[in-house]
């Protein structure tokens, strides 16, 4: 109930930070904000890996080799 609490109070605070934002940027230069671009709990969620990783390194270090090196 606690995290639920935080999480609708950010969801207002980040709406007033970005309207706060917005009307201070110049729309030349930079493009509008988003409520989920201050909310800490959004960005969570927006930071996933996508694409792959060359695991070659990893192959090195944790598969033996067949010469028994």
């Amino acid at each position: 109930m606690g995290e639920a609490r935080s999480k609708e109070a950010w969801a207002h605070t980040s709406a007033v930070l970005a309207m706060t934002a917005n009307i201070n940027r110049d729309p030349k230069r930079t493009k509008a904000f988003k409520p989920a671009d201050f909310n800490p709990y959004e960005v969570a969620k927006q930071k996933a890996v996508t694409g792959k990783a060359d695991i070659s390194v990893l192959k090195d270090v944790f598969v033996k080799k067949e010469d028994g090196k």
